[in-house]
C-alpha cells in the first residue's frame, strides 16, 4: 500500500523502514509511531533481519519532527499499546538489531531525535540537522536534550541546543555526529551498503557487541532512565507555561515571539 504512512521493504537481510508521508515532510503522527514500532519490534524477533534502515520519502524531508496539525487535533502521536517505545515508536525503543538512518533531507526537531537514536548515519549533502524546539517555548524531549550532549563535544552540543540552530551534514560529519555525507539522491543505497558491511559479520556476535556497547539489559539501558524521567518531569512543567503556548501560536501567525519567561 503506498498511501500508507510507512512502509516496508525486505532488502536480502536488511529491512527497510520508509516513513511515508512526504506531503507533510515526514513528520511523525501516530499512525507513523504504529508503524516504525511495528517494524522495529518484527526486526528484533526476526533471526532473518540483521540489521535496519530507517529513512523518509521523496527527496525533501527525511522527518521534520511532529506533526503539529495532529497535535492541534489533540491526536496521540504515540504507539497506542507501546507508549513507551516513546516518538516515532523508535526513539526509545531498544533493538540489538544495528540501525542506520538514511537522512536524504532536512532533519530538524524529531528528524534530529530520530537520528540520535539511530547506531549509524548517512545523509545526503542537502541534509540539515537541528533542534529548533526552544525557538518555539518548548524542548527536545525525544531524546535529543541528553543525546546531542553525549555524541557532540560538549560546547558543540549545547550551541545546538540552546541556539536552536541547525548544522549541515558536512558539520555533522566533521563533528561525528554522523558516519557519512553522500551525494544527494544515493542515501538509501550507501545506507544498504553500510549494512552489507556489517551484515556479513556473525549476526550473534553484532548483538551481543551491540547490547554491550549500549549499556543494554533486557532491552533498557538503564543509565538512560535517569535522563528520560528528567525529560518527561522538565517537559511537563515547560507545557503549562504561558511561553509554551505563545511560541507556537507566533509560529503559527508568522511573528516573533514575546517572552515572559512564565
Amino acid at each position: 500500500m503506498t498511501d500508507a504512512a510507512v512502509l516496508t521493504e525486505r532488502r536480502g537481510d536488511v529491512l527497510v523502514i520508509t516513513i511515508n508521508r512526504p506531503e507533510a515532510r515526514n513528520c511523525v503522527n501516530g499512525a507513523v509511531s504504529i508503524g516504525v514500532g511495528d517494524a522495529l519490534e518484527e526486526a528484533q524477533h526476526d533471526a532473518d533481519v540483521r540489521a535496519v534502515v530507517i529513512t523518509g520519502a521523496g527527496d525533501k524531508s527525511f522527518c521534520a519532527g511532529a506533526d503539529l496539525k495532529a497535535i492541534s487535533r489533540r491526536e496521540n502521536l504515540y504507539h497506542p499499546d507501546h507508549g513507551e517505545w516513546g516518538f516515532g515508536g523508535y526513539v526509545h525503543h531498544f533493538v540489538d538489531k544495528p540501525t542506520i538512518a538514511a537522512v536524504n533531507g532536512t532533519a530538524l526537531g524529531g528528524g534530529t531525535e530520530l537520528a540520535l537514536a539511530s547506531d549509524l548515519v548517512v545523509a545526503e549533502e542537502r541534509a540539515q540537522f537541528g533542534l529548533p524546539e526552544v525557538k518555539v517555548g518548548l524542548l527536545a524531549g525525544a531524546g535529543g536534550v541528553f543525546r546531542i550532549a553525549q555524541q557532540l563535544p560538549r560546547k558543540v552540543g549545547m550551541q545546538m541546543l540552546l541556539t536552536g540552530e541547525p548544522i549541515s551534514a558536512a558539520e555533522a560529519a566533521n563533528w561525528g555526529l554522523i558516519n557519512e555525507v553522500v551525494p544527494d539522491g544515493t542515501v538509501l543505497e550507501a545506507a544498504l551498503a553500510l549494512a552489507k558491511r556489517i551484515t556479513v559479520n556473525a549476526p550473534l556476535s553484532v548483538q551481543a557487541s551491540k547490547r554491550i556497547a549500549c549499556g543494554a539489559d533486557d532491552g533498557v539501558i538503564p543509565d538512560e532512565e535517569p535522563a528520560w524521567a528528567r525529560t518527561v518531569r522538565e517537559f511537563g512543567t515547560l507545557l503549562r507555561t504561558e511561553d509554551a503556548k505563545e511560541g507556537p501560536l507566533a509560529f503559527a501567525e508568522k511573528r516573533q515571539p514575546v517572552w515572559k519567561a512564565r
